[in-house]
């Protein structure tokens, strides 16, 4: 007859004690063969196999996932899971530690405590404006996320950042700044002749377009006539403007010089006035001769200034009126007059007068200034039978003599003369001689319409 006997295990709580004094701990049973009741018989009693303290897999061995684990036992050499060894355990670079940096194996078979290795990121780096940024390693350590920036623009502060071990960016956020101004190109400088006629010409050029690497859209402003303005004669300078939103400005200039082609100024005729259209010399202008009352004109109407610069055709003359003396009646011979001339009739009793004398010395010097003011001078000399009336050299018929006697009520008795103005009305009588400038002073004052004051002033120096 064979008894089993079963050793248990059974270690003390909290110190790791067997409960039988040999202080040895058993593993599962095995069988023993003893002898029962002295009778030779066998049988089998289990036994438990003894797991010492001192065993080199008391705790199961350490692993730490991304870290390292270095332990150091009381038994030495290799027995990193015997009772009593002490762990340290650290995390490799990019990872950090979360849990206990050191465990020890305890008698419970069980290590006092645990650690993990977690990877270690840096938070997302936000886009900046006008650039972007590439990482080699996305936003864990030793990531390296290097800046750069769009067309236009160039970079200001750190190039690249690192990701460091506490996660956090080495240096600062960069800015891409635009530095580079708007490209503006203007038309090329230009000359224009004005039209003939005008003082003026339409210009008309490309307006410019900006570029820039930055903008888009970019607003251009202007200084100066647009495109298709009349620009008067002379120099222009149109200048552009553009800025970016950077306030990166560009300018840019160019001249537009009309060019009014002129001939040289016309004198007016002796006599005569021009009436000019447009500025009177420039090309195109076509300039009028015209004479004053009691002058007829001889030669062309009309001269055109040329853009060569020269004027077409000769210049006209005004000569004075073809006076008929060989009428029959004083009203023939002042209507000739009427609106035209104004008169100075001059009477004598005979050539020896002294008043005539001194009269008629003083009236040859003032010829050119009285023709100046459309005066002709008529004289009536001497008495009847013998009384002679002339125009300069054209002689007059006795019955327009005496026509004008009693028209003018003029006497053979003394020395007179009478000034008529252009409408055959008296206006004047003297009967001592007069000066010239007397005369002029006269005529000037009461006689000359304002255009005919300009005209003579402009004429002052032909009689010099």
């Amino acid at each position: 007859m064979t008894t089993t006997v079963a050793l248990i295990q059974n270690p003390f709580k909290g110190e790791g004690r067997l409960c039988h004094e040999t202080r040895k701990t058993y593993s599962r049973p095995r069988k023993v063969n003893v002898p029962l009741n002295g009778r030779g018989g066998s049988g089998v009693i289990p036994t438990l196999k003894p797991f010492l303290p001192s065993d080199p897999q008391w705790c199961h061995v350490l692993k730490l996932s991304n870290g390292e684990v270095s332990c150091s036992s009381p038994r030495g050499g290799h027995h990193r899971g015997s009772l009593g060894t002490r762990c340290l355990l650290s995390c490799v670079r990019g990872y950090k530690r979360l849990g206990r940096s050191s465990v020890q194996c305890m008698p419970n078979r069980r290590w006092s405590g645990s650690a993990v290795c977690r990877k270690i990121r840096c938070h997302v780096l936000p886009l900046i404006d006008h650039g972007m940024y590439s990482c080699t390693r996305g936003f864990v350590v030793d990531s390296r996320c290097d800046y750069t920036c769009y067309e236009g623009y160039q970079i200001e502060g750190d190039r690249y950042r690192m990701c460091q071990e506490e996660g956090t960016w080495s240096g600062t956020e960069p800015t891409c700044a635009d530095h580079d101004p708007p490209k503006l190109k203007c038309p090329l400088s230009r000359v224009k002749v004005a039209e003939p006629g005008k003082l003026t010409a339409m210009v008309s050029w490309e307006r410019p377009v900006a570029k820039d690497t930055a903008d888009r859209a970019l607003q251009v402003l202007r200084n100066g006539l647009e495109s298709g303005s009349d620009f008067p004669e002379g120099m222009h300078v149109i200048r552009y403007k553009v800025s970016d939103q950077a306030r990166n400005t560009a300018t840019c200039k160019f001249t537009v010089h009309v060019e009014v082609r002129r001939c040289p100024k016309l004198k007016p005729p002796m006599h005569g006035y021009l009436t000019c259209s447009s500025d009177g010399n420039n090309y195109g202008a076509v300039c009028e001769y015209d004479c004053d009352p009691g002058f007829e004109r001889t030669g062309f109407a009309t001269r055109v200034c040329q853009l060569n610069r020269s004027w077409s055709d000769e210049a006209a003359q005004c000569v004075l009126m073809a006076i008929k003396t060989d009428v029959r009646s004083a009203g023939a011979l002042l209507d000739q007059f009427y609106e035209k001339r104004r008169l100075l009739v001059v009477s004598t009793p005979d050539n020896a007068n002294q008043k005539y004398r001194l009269q008629n010395i003083m009236l040859q010097k003032a010829e050119c200034g009285l023709d100046l003011r459309h005066v002709t001078v008529i004289e009536l000399l001497g008495t009847s039978p013998r009384e002679v009336g002339r125009i300069k050299e054209q002689r007059l018929d006795p019955e327009v003599i005496e026509g004008l006697r009693q028209a003018l009520y003029i006497s053979t008795a003394y020395f007179t003369m009478v000034l008529l103005d252009e409408y055959g009305v008296d206006r004047e009588r003297f009967v001592n001689p007069t000066t010239s400038d007397e005369l002029y002073s006269y005529v000037d004052e009461y006689l000359l319409t304002e255009e005919e004051l300009e005209r003579l002033e402009m004429n002052r120096d032909f009689c010099d």
